[in-house]
C-alpha cells in the first residue's frame, strides 16, 4: 500500500518534509497541497513527482478523496482547526510543533480525539527519534546510573531574525526541550523560573538574550535549560544529565577532525535542519507507517498539551521574574 499524504503548508517545513518523504523514505507519496500563498503550492508541486492536487484550502484537502494522512505545516495558530478537520473526516495528522497555541487549544483537539477512540495525531517533536536522545533514555531506564537528579541542558543558535522576540525563546525553542526532558525521565513538571543573566551585544531589542529556565519536576528533578539565540558560533544543542551513581552526557553530531594552519580542529553545525535531518526522517517513517498499518505512536496530543502547559507557564515566569507552579489536568486513561 502507498499512503497519499496531503500536506497544509508549503514553505520550508513543508517543503522539506514532502522532498524527504519523495526521496528518502518508503511507502508513500505526496498526492495533495495546500497553502495560503499559491506560489508556494505552485513551485513545490513542480518539484515532486507524478500528480500533485493543488486545493485551495486546507479543510477541501482534509475532506477530499485523495489523501490517506494528513501533515499539518502551516502557520501555528491554523494547527488547531486543521487537526481537528482531520480527526473528525477520520484521516491520521501529524503536526508540527505546537500543536495548537494555548492550552484550551490542545484540550479541545483531545476531546476531539477521544471521542473517536482511536488515536489519530503525532505531534512532531523530532528530538524522541533522535539517536542520541534514544541512546541516552535506554541508559537511563537501565536503572545503572540509579536515579536522575538533575539535568544541565543547552539550547544556542547563531543568531536570529527581529521577528524574533523574547517570547519565542520559549514558545520556538525551549519546547522542544519541555516535550524533551518529560520523555526522558517519565516525569511531568511543577514549577518554572526564568531569570535573565548579561544582555549580549549581539541580540536586537525585541529579545532578551540569552536566558536561563529552572524546571522542577513531581520527582524533585532540577531541570536548567541555557537558551542563547545569539551565540554567534553555531547551532549547539547539549544535554548532561546527573544521576545518583553516575552521568551521562548527549552524544555529540558527528564531526570531521583536521589538522590544518597548526590548529586541530572540528567543523560546528550552522543549522537545526542539519542537526536532527535524521530524526525528522525516523518520525516521518514511523508516520507513514502507522498510516498503513491504522495505528498511530509517537507523541501524541496528550504531550502536546503538557509542553503546551509548562510552556505557558514558563512565559508568566519571564514577566514575574518568580517561581510559577506547573498543575497538569488529569490525564485520559486513552493517552495512559
Amino acid at each position: 500500500m502507498t499512503v497519499r499524504l496531503g500536506i497544509i503548508g508549503a514553505g520550508m517545513i513543508g517543503e522539506a518534509h514532502a522532498l524527504r518523504i519523495t526521496q528518502e523514505l518508503t511507502g508513500a507519496r505526496i498526492s495533495a497541497l495546500a497553502d495560503v500563498d499559491p506560489n508556494n503550492t505552485a513551485r513545490l508541486a513542480e518539484r515532486l513527482p507524478g500528480e500533485v492536487k493543488v486545493f485551495d484550502s486546507g479543510e477541501d484537502l482534509i475532506a477530499s478523496g485523495e489523501v490517506d494522512g494528513v501533515l499539518v505545516t502551516s502557520w501555528g495558530p491554523t494547527h488547531e482547526a486543521y487537526v481537528i478537520a482531520a480527526i473528525k473526516a477520520g484521516k491520521p495528522v501529524f503536526c508540527e510543533k505546537p500543536l495548537a497555541t494555548t492550552a484550551d487549544g490542545c484540550q479541545r483537539i483531545i476531546d476531539a480525539e477521544v471521542a473517536t477512540g482511536r488515536r489519530f495525531v503525532q505531534v512532531g517533536y523530532m528530538r524522541r527519534f533522535d539517536t542520541g536522545y534514544r541512546r541516552l533514555k535506554t541508559l537511563l531506564e537501565s536503572g545503572s546510573l540509579g536515579e536522575p537528579l538533575m539535568i544541565h541542558a543547552v539550547h544556542r543558535n547563531p543568531e536570529v531574525p527581529e521577528r524574533y522576540i523574547t517570547p519565542m525563546a520559549i514558545e520556538d525553542t525551549l519546547v522542544h526541550e519541555l516535550d524533551t526532558f518529560r520523555w526522558l525521565l517519565g516525569d511531568d513538571y511543577v514549577s518554572a523560573q526564568v531569570v535573565f543573566p548579561r544582555k549580549t551585544r549581539h541580540a536586537h531589542a525585541k529579545v532578551e538574550d540569552p536566558q536561563i529556565v529552572l524546571l522542577e519536576t513531581t520527582r524533585g528533578v532540577r531541570i536548567d535549560v541555557e537558551i542563547f539565540v545569539n551565540c554567534r558560533y553555531g547551532y549547539d544543542i547539549q544535554c548532561s544529565v546527573v544521576a545518583e551513581d553516575g552521568l551521562a552526557n548527549l552524544p555529540q553530531p558527528e564531526s570531521l577532525e583536521y589538522r590544518h594552519a597548526g590548529k586541530l580542529s572540528t567543523d560546528i553545525l550552522q543549522d537545526w535542519k542539519d542537526r536532527f535531518a535524521q530524526a525528522f526522517s525516523v518520525e516521518l517513517q514511523a508516520f507513514i507507517d502507522g498510516v498503513a498499518g491504522g495505528e498511530i505512536a509517537g507523541p501524541s496530543s496528550w504531550d502536546g498539551l503538557a509542553a503546551a502547559v509548562a510552556s505557558d507557564a514558563c512565559v508568566k515566569a519571564q514577566n514575574s521574574g518568580q517561581i510559577e507552579s506547573i498543575t497538569m489536568p488529569e490525564r485520559p486513561t486513552f493517552y495512559a
